[in-house]
């Protein structure tokens, strides 16, 4: 008679993924997101905006601070934001944000969605509540990444412009650095929190140009991306933590192996 072993399901996986997304909250943490919900709840109401853009922020806004926490469900909340996000893009002829989010974030959310979950932490070696180990770039990365990121920008206000797209060179730039900051974040690199606040910033600006010259009513998309912006930053110092040389962990978890026994 034989018998297998190293494939018991884990304690976590028995209980559900969705487990996870409860631990690890600080005060602070679950005060952020309920305040960051109730002021987009709030813009929304007092600016009547349609119920699409609401949707959209709220979901954007649960995505982020759990990129932040280093959840694996961000990615969720990410599929919903996506795809509500770049058809209102679309409808203010913000091309490069709509073909940005409908082209590349939607199919990355399950990439990442995999990854992620490939480099799954044990819950007793999450310091703080993490789901994922999180890695640094190095100065030589950071030499070839820079100039890449101005190069592609460069090209890619040129293609925006051929389209008659609006805002281009805030568009182009705001488009590019988030594809290099959602890779790093796929990759689970904490220095895609510096290219986030570059990103939110120039994203700030880009609708709050387009909502005042359109008379457009979502504003509850500015204060998304007004509270993404402070959510970079603490996911800066979360993830740097994170990062810490006794946090990290090889590139691939260890697979469960399977013996065979009289």
């Amino acid at each position: 008679m034989s018998n297998l072993r190293g494939f018991e399901p884990e304690p976590q996986q028995s209980t559900g993924r969705w487990v996870s997304l409860a631990r690890g909250w600080t005060a602070f943490e679950i005060a952020w997101l309920a305040s960051a919900t109730v002021v987009i709840t709030l813009v929304s109401i007092l600016m009547k905006d349609n119920w699409l853009g609401f949707v959209s922020a709220v979901s954007g806004v649960l995505c982020v601070v759990l990129v932040a926490k280093g959840k694996i469900a961000n990615f969720f909340f990410g599929i919903v934001q996506t795809v509500t996000y770049a058809y209102i893009a679309y409808a203010y002829q913000l091309y490069g944000e709509a073909m940005l989010n409908a082209l590349f974030f939607l199919p990355v959310q399950f990439v990442g969605l995999y990854l992620w979950t490939r480099h799954r932490k044990n819950p007793q070696n999450a310091s703080r509540g993490e789901d994922v180990y999180a890695k640094r770039l190095t100065g030589r990365q950071w030499a070839i990444l820079v100039p890449v990121i101005l190069v592609v920008s460069a090209a890619y206000a040129v293609l925006l412009t051929q389209i008659g797209a609006q805002q281009v060179r805030m568009d182009s730039a705001a488009v590019v650095v988030s594809v290099f900051a959602q890779i790093l974040m796929t990759l689970r690199y904490a220095e895609q929190w510096i290219m986030w606040m570059v990103v939110n910033v120039l994203t700030i600006a880009l609708w709050l140009v387009t909502l005042t010259t359109t008379g457009g009513g979502d504003w509850a998309i500015l204060a998304m991306w007004c509270a993404y912006l402070v959510n970079s930053v603490y996911g800066w110092l979360n993830w740097r933590r994170l990062a810490a040389p006794t946090a990290t962990a090889p590139d691939v978890a260890p697979r469960p192996r399977a013996t065979a026994g009289a």
